[in-house]
């Protein structure tokens, strides 16, 4: 089977791009992203976007040719709205979005579009989060990470699936629920960082959308909350090094009876 190297660089710059994670329960879909500044001078990029009531998505990669995809997608949801006087099923918007992206996949004169896209959104079929490539691949998740050391974030909702996707619908705390599966989408958001630095109201983006909730983003003091309720990061101790010239092991001694 051939190669097509225009499309492994596309998904080289998804790979290269700033963490986010997508996680869902019974009733709600949430998606966490971290922000990055190009500099202190500069003002955090926008991470998760709203394209209609009832979806939203967060962005890994080329955050130009994410507005681009951003577009396509609110201008499909309008035309549904207007023409079927009703909301986009997600799966057919990801649909959309597939057959779009396969387009400079195959032709000449375009390049494929460098960015991952995590959608989350509620329809009548319940929560959804998918994930759409470059290679014009998507996939329907419980739960997905994307973007640089996102394979830590992965590994966290891998062991903690269990917990996050057990939300009863007809549960008084459904609140509370809620806010434990934005913590653990925060948690897996926080292996992806480096030891030193930790999840703040500035670097941090939330996006909910649930039964009877629309898609709401959570940036900067909104985020609070949930960053409050949030244990610390258990510090990783170094070990200490060892001399060079200090044998690794001791010479045998005789054992104690």
């Amino acid at each position: 089977m051939g190669r097509i190297h225009q499309i492994e660089y596309a998904m080289e710059a998804v790979k290269q791009g700033s963490a986010t994670v997508g996680l869902k329960s019974k009733t709600h879909a949430v998606l966490v992203a971290l922000k990055r500044a190009q500099s202190e001078l500069a003002a955090h990029q926008k991470k998760i976007l709203h394209v209609d009531n009832h979806i939203g998505i967060s962005i890994a990669g080329l955050t130009a040719d994410a507005r681009l995809l951003c577009n396509f997608m609110r201008q499909e949801c309008l035309d549904s709205r207007f023409v079927f006087d009703r909301p986009l099923p997600v799966s057919r918007l990801v649909s959309l979005i597939g057959s779009k992206t396969q387009i400079p996949t195959q032709r000449y004169g375009r390049r494929p579009y460098g960015v991952g896209l995590l959608i989350a959104g509620y329809d009548d079929m319940g929560p959804h989060i998918f994930q759409t490539c470059p290679s014009a691949n998507y996939f329907d998740c419980r739960a997905m990470s994307i973007g640089a050391r996102s394979q830590s974030a992965r590994t966290y909702l891998e062991r903690h699936m269990s917990e996050f996707m057990e939300c009863n619908p007809t549960d008084t705390s459904a609140l509370s629920n809620l806010n434990e599966l934005v913590k653990h989408g925060l948690r897996a958001l926080r292996e992806t960082l480096p030891a030193e630095q930790d999840l703040t109201t500035k670097n941090v983006s939330i996006g909910i959308v649930g039964k009877d909730l629309e898609f709401t983003i959570y940036d900067d003091d909104d985020v609070s909350p949930f960053l409050e309720g949030l244990e610390e990061r258990p510090q990783r101790k170094a070990q200490p090094a060892q001399p060079a010239d200090e044998p690794a092991e001791k010479a045998d001694e005789p054992m104690e009876h």
